[in-house]
């Protein structure tokens, strides 16, 4: 069972889950520098913290993103590991990663889930908040 709160302020919203012992926190940002509105590309910074809150040893060995667009188009990601790594985190561990998403809307939404597994081979499917992607200044709300 996992648990979801979204903290942080307005112009700095803070998505967090846990699934068992592993607690998930997302912080999205706009990057209107990167961003090119004119040409229908919009682009989000996250910054990913995943912390070990039990007494097992995890490793992550892949990802499953699901993107939403304004439009409700879904694009689904999967893949070894996160930004190239597939990290091991001993009990009261963290790690904390940056990485990107483009999306063709001005607002959008993100969740997912990480494959891990514990030192003695049990898997676990831990969620990833869901997490709005809307401009600076508009009602968050996750799509």
């Amino acid at each position: 069972m996992s648990r979801i709160n979204r903290r942080g302020g307005r112009d700095n919203p803070v998505y967090e889950a846990r699934t068992g012992d592993i607690l998930v926190r997302v912080a999205p940002a706009y990057l209107p520098e990167d961003s090119s509105p004119d040409r229908g590309r919009w682009i989000w910074s996250y910054t990913v913290e995943i912390e070990n809150h039990g007494r097992e040893t995890v490793t992550l060995l892949s990802r499953h993103w699901v993107i939403t667009d304004a439009h409700n188009h879904v694009e689904e990601v999967h893949g070894a590991g996160v930004v190239g790594e597939q990290p091991v985190l001993k009990a009261r561990e963290a790690f904390r990663y940056a990485s990107g998403c483009p999306l063709p809307t001005p607002s959008g939404a993100m969740r997912g889930t990480y494959h891990m597994v514990t030192a003695d081979g049990a898997d676990l499917q831990v969620e990833i908040p869901e997490f709005s992607l809307h401009l600076p200044g508009a009602t968050r709300r996750v799509n």
